[in-house]
């Protein structure tokens, strides 16, 4: 799985849980968002790229 934001590879654990988080767009949908992604920006600023 790969970060809607940047591109990068997201890791999974073994039970295939997302090391990250998923962020929903206005429309309900979820997208996945990498650690790096979150700690560098805002949810106002993650919610607006996407």
């Amino acid at each position: 799985m790969k970060c809607d934001i940047c591109g990068q590879k997201v890791e999974q654990t073994f039970l295939k849980k997302l090391v990250g988080t998923y962020v929903k767009d206005k429309k309900g949908k979820r997208h996945p968002v990498c650690m790096n992604c979150q700690s560098s920006m805002s949810m106002e600023d993650i919610k607006k790229k996407l």
